[in-house]
């Protein structure tokens, strides 16, 4: 499919909507699955090292999926340009190093309702960077009043599992912030870098360099995991877990190469409710899940989407970027 044509049809709605929602679901399906790693690996609930180690270990092997599946579907070796090298560290060091590093440290110091209140701001962040630092786009009362429909959603769900107390503390709740700001610019990032180098290029790349960063980081902590004496059950989730990575961030950065960030961003206010409903059934963590409460959260996410996915200001917005 040629360039002008990816492009038409990756900015059609229906698509945006369908691929975004494959890419929540299986960030999703990452909460769940890394509470059950973390029992099959025997890695403690405050063995952040191990964690990290674990996290490093996970995103190496969704960088060498990556690479390897490009390099079949493009019948050569998946390689980046020289001029292209500093993006995939920059994009390393900002998506998965900092990104995780924060995160992992900052949920072993503050609750799962909080972080993951907190770190749905990262939808808010993610448009403000776009707009604010790098000037790719405008911000209107439509995306503000989408996002603020969509964050009701997502602290009703996680009220609904547990309880808010107003403890704050820098490396629990100001790390969770930090993870969220990371992710916001490694968005903007990918959506810039992206108009000279493949996304799945910059996915694999940046996976398998900011992988090995974080096993590193992970391991000089004391941190440790053992493939050798776990089982089936473990590698195989290890392996669905790296392929939820390779997939989901690849296809969320062919999303944002053709879309503005504030249309695709929108989505993530998805990932904790698919997160909690998930939960609640492999886990049996949240009876609420599924009641009342579960479906008017779903309800204002969707309502966010709908709002800052309206037809006439996106239509109007991509005549901009189309400018850019």
């Amino acid at each position: 499919m040629k360039s002008s044509g990816m492009k038409m049809y990756m900015s059609k709605t229906w698509v945006v909507f369908v691929c975004a929602l494959v890419c929540c679901f299986l960030w999703g399906s990452a909460f769940p699955c890394i509470k059950i790693g973390y029992s099959l690996f025997s890695i403690g609930a405050s063995d952040s090292a191990s964690q990290i180690v674990f996290a490093g270990t996970r995103f190496t092997l969704a960088g060498i999926l990556v690479i390897l599946f490009g390099s079949l579907i493009g019948r050569k070796p998946l390689v980046p340009a020289r001029t292209s090298l500093h993006m995939v560290v920059k994009l390393a060091l900002v998506q998965t190093v900092a990104q995780y590093i924060f995160f992992y440290i900052g949920l072993s110091h503050t609750s799962g309702v909080k972080s993951s209140i907190i770190g749905a701001s990262n939808v808010f962040l993610s448009i403000l960077v776009a707009v604010v630092v790098f000037h790719m786009e405008k911000l209107t009362a439509k995306k503000v009043i989408g996002c603020i429909t969509g964050f009701a959603g997502v602290v009703i769900i996680n009220l609904s599992s547990g309880s808010l107390d107003m403890n704050l503390s820098f490396l629990g709740e100001g790390f969770i912030f930090l993870s969220a700001v990371s992710y916001a610019f490694s968005s903007a990032l990918i959506k810039r870098y992206s108009e000279n180098e493949k996304p799945v290029t910059l996915s694999g790349y940046q996976f398998l360099c900011g992988g090995i960063l974080l096993t590193g980081f992970g391991l000089a902590m004391g941190g440790r995991i053992s493939l050798a004496g776990a089982g089936l059950p473990a590698l195989g989730l290890l392996l669905y877990m790296a392929f939820i990575s390779a997939a989901a961030y690849t296809l969320w950065g062919i999303l944002l190469k053709y879309n503005p960030v504030a249309r695709v961003a929108v989505f993530g206010f998805m990932n904790p409710v698919f997160g909690v409903l998930l939960s609640a059934l492999f886990l049996g963590e949240s009876s609420q899940a599924f009641g009342l409460t579960g479906v008017a959260a779903l309800l204002l996410v969707c309502v966010g989407i709908i709002i800052v996915n309206g037809s006439a200001g996106t239509a109007k917005e991509r005549g901009q970027l189309e400018s850019v």
